[in-house]
């Protein structure tokens, strides 16, 4: 059986993939769980000073797996907050990993995994990455809802109410919201060399530094708005929307392919 997430050590660089390239690496339960390990891994490792995640094949990753979710769908908030749960502790692993993350994007970043990159410390995204937060297009609510801290209100608003997913490279980080942009094929290159300088820095200045960093959003209520966030989103999807059930049902007699096309017939233009 193919691992779902990898990991190898560059000099002092870990370097986590996630490994579903036949499904755009879409993050499943197990996915998450080998997520998880590595994060963890990565910070008991004292070999490692800094991390790059990155997805293999020809996306970062499509966001969290809609038809696992078709084939299997939890019922009511009691099944659906751990798994809720897992999503969010995994996306936030890497924002609270003492040593330096670095997420290296080619092609899509989209929901959960847009969130995911987010929660890296660096971003950077070769010029083919596609960025967005779909989810309320099919009836889901936001796991991580750290957009509004990248890109202020105005554009997270706009970004998750029309649940736009065709955000380019450029566009992204003319908003805040990833980095540097650079050419084709040159992400996870790029990542490696800004995680390996930031490895020749002191790793317990490094690890001060950026907890003071993510102690400013934290006295600003960063970790306080985004377990409300969560806590909506259990109470949403275990309530259940009509668009969410009519989506899953499509997914599973005529796949996943034909229930987005029909998320997406909702919101074509007049």
């Amino acid at each position: 059986m193919n691992e779902l997430v990898l990991y190898k050590q560059i000099d002092a660089v870990a370097v986590i993939s996630l490994n579903r390239p036949e499904r755009l690496n879409a993050m499943d339960q197990p996915m998450l769980r080998e997520l998880n390990q590595a994060a963890d891994r990565a910070e008991q490792d004292t070999n490692v000073r800094a991390v790059v995640l990155t997805g293999s094949g020809s996306a970062f990753s499509s966001g969290f797996d809609l038809k696992a979710q078709a084939e299997n769908t939890p019922q009511g908030v009691t099944e659906w907050r751990p798994v809720l749960r897992q999503n969010f502790d995994a996306c936030m692993s890497f924002w609270h990993l003492a040593k330096p993350t670095v997420a290296a994007v080619h092609g899509p970043a989209l929901a959960g995994a847009c969130e995911l990159a987010m929660a890296c410390d660096i971003t950077i995204s070769d010029e083919t990455g596609i960025f967005g937060e779909p989810e309320l297009r099919f009836g889901a609510g936001i796991v991580v809802m750290l957009l509004p801290w990248m890109v202020g209100p105005k554009r997270a608003k706009e970004i998750i109410l029309l649940g736009l997913d065709n955000i380019s490279a450029r566009e992204a980080k003319e908003m805040g919201l990833i980095n540097r942009v650079v050419p084709k094929g040159d992400d996870l290159k790029t990542a490696l060399s800004i995680a390996k300088k930031l490895s020749r820095i002191d790793p317990a200045l490094l690890a001060q530094t950026k907890q003071a960093l993510n102690n400013s959003y934290s006295i600003m209520g960063m970790e306080k708005a985004l377990e409300s966030a969560l806590e909506t989103d259990v109470q949403i999807e275990g309530e259940g929307m009509p668009t969410k059930a009519k989506f899953l049902q499509i997914a599973r007699d005529q796949g996943l392919r034909t229930a987005i096309t029909w998320r997406d017939s909702l919101t074509e233009d007049d």
